[in-house]
């Protein structure tokens, strides 16, 4: 029969085998993080593009610095939807937009949910709660399949608050591809179908800013490949270049990169 010094040792042996618990997240050291449902992880450098690198979206960018700016400073900020064409740039503009007012405060963070954490996110609410720094919450590409549905109640739920109100340093930002949530369609169309739309066009009731995000005319696909191109010495065909966004079928902003990296790898260039 083991003696209580015996499973002591045992418990202590233990002990040293488990990892040691992670250190508590310092929300006042890095520009971003990633909440990925328990913990979070610091991102010390953002990926962000300068805003004036972004074409096209002139109005949105303005909007969203503006927010980004009030929250940052103390006053009341927006949540914010960004919808519309993919690759135009919804993404890019919020990182940009947060690291453009970075530059002249450390007062505003950048919390992007990782995918399947929305169950958690009055717990990540509750310890950002006890924080100086101001908070956006990110929300990239909120999907709208039968998974999505499910989301998007929740995210509705989040957004009306309860008896505990979200605190008014922490805002919440959204991106979605999805063009009828903000737009009303035929009323014709099948009972799940109009449900299904209007949980989209009450949860877009909810931000009190709504950018949308159209696909770009040719002027402006060249005019963003140019902005590539021009820092490094390179010139384009504009025949092949739009021959190019129809193959891939939209005229972007991420076309444009993408075509862009084509000429840099062929010139033997990093982009």
């Amino acid at each position: 029969m083991e003696t209580g010094g015996e499973l002591a040792r045992i418990a202590a042996a233990l002990e040293r085998l488990a990892p040691p618990p992670p250190p508590p997240t310092d929300w006042l050291a890095a520009p971003a993080y990633v909440w990925e449902g328990e913990r979070a992880r610091s991102v010390p450098v953002m990926d962000a593009l300068p805003l004036e690198a972004l074409h096209g979206i002139d109005a949105q960018k303005v909007a969203l610095r503006d927010n980004c700016a009030r929250l940052a400073g103390g006053a009341a900020a927006h949540d914010v939807l960004l919808w519309g064409a993919r690759g135009m740039g919804k993404s890019a503009l919020v990182r940009a937009c947060v690291a453009d007012v970075q530059r002249e405060t450390d007062g505003l963070a950048l919390v992007q949910l990782a995918p399947g954490t929305l169950a958690s996110f009055p717990a990540l609410v509750a310890e950002l709660a006890q924080q100086s720094r101001a908070f956006l919450l990110f929300i990239d590409d909120l999907g709208f399949g039968d998974d999505g549905r499910t989301e998007m109640l929740a995210l509705r739920s989040l957004l009306d608050g309860g008896v505990a109100p979200r605190p008014a340093h922490i805002r919440i930002i959204v991106t979605a591809n999805r063009r009828s949530i903000v737009e009303r369609e035929d009323t014709s169309a099948a009972l799940h179908e109009r449900d299904e739309r209007d949980d989209a066009l009450a949860l877009a009731d909810r931000f009190g800013l709504t950018l949308g995000f159209h696909p770009a005319d040719k002027d402006t696909y060249l005019a963003i490949l140019a902005s590539y191109t021009a820092p490094l010495g390179l010139s384009f065909d504009a025949e092949e270049a739009m021959a190019y966004a129809i193959q891939r079928g939209n005229r972007s902003g991420r076309t444009a990169l993408q075509f862009a990296t084509e000429l840099a790898g062929r010139a033997g260039k990093r982009l």
